[in-house]
């Protein structure tokens, strides 16, 4: 039996990858969305304000949203990490760690993906003790023995949240300081349930099933130690985890993929969204904006190709009630 062959493939299911899902659903195009999640970045985020329609709303109630929009045109959505994209003859190939799917289109939205620090045990115990979103998962360590490895005033916001939940929390961190606001970190310590470890550098992660202990190593003196505790909470920033697009279409040095105006990549039939691309603004109503640009593009391409004209796209239908 053939495998199935999608008009449009969605790599990423964030705020890009979704909005693009919808608009080419819209257009009657076969669509499929390829994540290792549901949300990206998104989900992470407390509160938004800034997004148009809506004066307050948590990130994940957001996706949700836009994924009940989606799901409504039929877009199937599944749960695999693509590990390499290419082009078989008229249509795109990318395999993942499950599966294999194919399409005419490709949409990168995969967004970025939050750093590792490269260490022992932290990829083997990722989900069970190693976290990178505190937001996400604080309240799953009440009255535990947590750490948190940051720094600035994200680090301090981190760690203030785990604070209210956690028996114990561990500050790591390379300088000898972990905020220059001295006022808001006394304020932090205060509570009691602060510890600091300064000029510290995280050497592995320890655990059978589950995180048992950390060690980290004293950048000055060289000394380790071992600290016994039930989560390591990881957040030093995020990346494009691009490697599987070196060779296929144009990456700038950060690793993003270049587009055009019109979500284009150098490789024809391939477009991109979001913070997975080049453009410098970081921003849920821009990588939205951008998804539904990429979509329209990609059915516009798949017209062309088709030896049909487009002139206008507009988007009037009304969806499913």
């Amino acid at each position: 039996m053939d495998q199935e062959v999608y008009d449009v493939l969605i790599i990423g299911s964030g705020i890009a990858g979704l909005t693009a899902a919808l608009y080419s659903a819209r257009q009657g195009l076969k669509t499929i969305i390829v994540s290792a999640d549901l949300g990206g970045q998104l989900v992470m985020a407390p509160e938004i304000q800034n997004f148009p329609g809506f004066e307050s709303i948590r990130g994940y109630e957001l996706i949700q949203r836009v994924e009940a929009q989606v799901r409504a045109y039929d877009v199937e959505v599944v749960y695999d990490e693509i590990q390499e994209l290419s082009r078989q003859g008229e249509y795109f190939v990318a395999k993942g760690l499950s599966s294999e799917y194919r399409a005419f289109t490709v949409v990168l939205a995969c967004g970025k993906a939050p750093k590792e620090l490269g260490v022992p045990g932290e990829k083997e115990l990722r989900g069970k003790g190693v976290s990178y979103c505190v937001v996400c998962d604080a309240p799953l360590f009440k009255g535990r023995t947590v750490a948190l490895v940051g720094w600035g005033h994200h680090g301090w916001e981190s760690v203030n949240t785990l604070a209210g939940y956690a028996r114990k929390v561990y500050w790591v961190f390379p300088s000898a300081e972990p905020y220059d606001d001295e006022e808001a970190v006394r304020s932090l310590l205060s509570r009691g349930v602060v510890e600091l470890v300064p000029r510290a550098q995280l050497v592995a992660v320890k655990g059978s099933k589950r995180v048992e202990a950390l060690v980290v190593r004293n950048r000055d003196t060289d000394e380790e130690r071992e600290i016994q505790l039930d989560g390591v909470f990881i957040e030093i920033g995020y990346e494009p985890k691009t490697g599987f697009l070196k060779g296929f279409v144009n990456l700038n040095d950060k690793g993003e993929v270049v587009v055009d105006r019109e979500g284009r990549t150098s490789m024809p039939g391939v477009f991109a969204a979001g913070d997975v691309t080049d453009m410098p603004y970081k921003q849920a109503v821009i990588a939205a904006g951008m998804g539904s640009i990429a979509a329209l593009s990609a059915y516009k391409y798949l017209m062309e190709v088709r030896g049909k004209k487009v002139a206008v796209l507009s988007d009037w239908r009304h969806g499913k009630r």
